[in-house]
């Protein structure tokens, strides 16, 4: 079975039989722990939605270059636009959510500061922090084929994040509410929204008022069953969910 070439994010504008300077992140990558020299196949994307397959034309260690053989639209967008208001966690809990959300095809990530949560991230610290999960953004796409890196947005308070939604379906996730109600209403509609946002809250959970807040806005509680999940795995199964009810799973 032949190998895939490695999937690599390079923001370049793809021209057939020309050649694209890798970065140093990714030279190195390529060069040094993928080990890879000249004539090897890359494919290339830009993070817009263009994929390129390309041939290693030079493979040192200071300078990595690639030639462009053929250009195409990416194929691994999902046709339902989610975006995603991820409550901050500490460690890798927010690296993983932000990983998994990628891979399962949501349009935009949005880090959100809660009443309950634990993280306030300023200045230095929390651009530091953004380009890190920007990074595993991008690193996702690598992994599971996709060629448009979702945006991750500064983080904001979740008043404001709400504020701006005019999504078509709103879910806030809510464990301690009845709502198999609006539950039941959901799998019962037909149509496909046209647009999703989604909220999760924090490892202790939304304040009632921040719930309420979301109510007020339109957003409907969602309980995901039973048991509580934990805020880097209520995305992975909500997410699922709406891809397989509106989407390509």
């Amino acid at each position: 079975m032949l190998k895939k070439a490695p999937r690599i994010h390079v923001a370049a504008d793809f021209i057939v039989g020309g050649d694209v300077v890798l970065p140093e992140g990714p030279a190195r990558h390529v060069a040094r722990v993928l080990r890879l020299g000249e004539g090897a196949p890359l494919c290339l994307f830009d993070g817009s939605g263009r994929e390129a397959s390309a041939v290693l034309v030079e493979a040192g260690r200071k300078r990595v270059v690639a030639r462009i053989q053929s250009v195409a639209t990416g194929q691994g967008e999902s046709p339902l636009t989610v975006h995603l208001g991820q409550a901050i966690s500490k460690g890798d809990r927010m690296d993983y959510a932000i990983q998994k959300a990628v891979e399962l095809g949501v349009a935009a990530i949005t880090p959100l500061y809660t009443e309950h949560g634990d993280v306030r991230l300023r200045g230095e610290r929390e651009a530091k922090k953004l380009a890190h999960w920007r990074a595993v953004a991008i690193s996702a796409c690598e992994q599971c084929g996709r060629a448009r890196v979702p945006p991750v947005h500064l983080p904001m308070a979740l008043a404001d994040w709400l504020a701006e939604r005019d999504e078509a379906l709103r879910l806030v996730l809510h464990p301690a509410t009845d709502s198999q109600p609006q539950a039941q209403a959901l799998v019962e509609r037909e149509a496909v929204p046209a647009s999703v946002a989604l909220v999760i809250g924090p490892e202790g959970g939304l304040a009632e008022a921040e719930v309420e807040a979301a109510r007020a806005r339109g957003f409907a509680p969602l309980s995901l069953g039973p048991r509580i999940l934990r805020t880097e795995t209520a995305p992975v199964v909500a997410l699922s969910l709406l891809q397989h009810r509106f989407g390509d799973l």
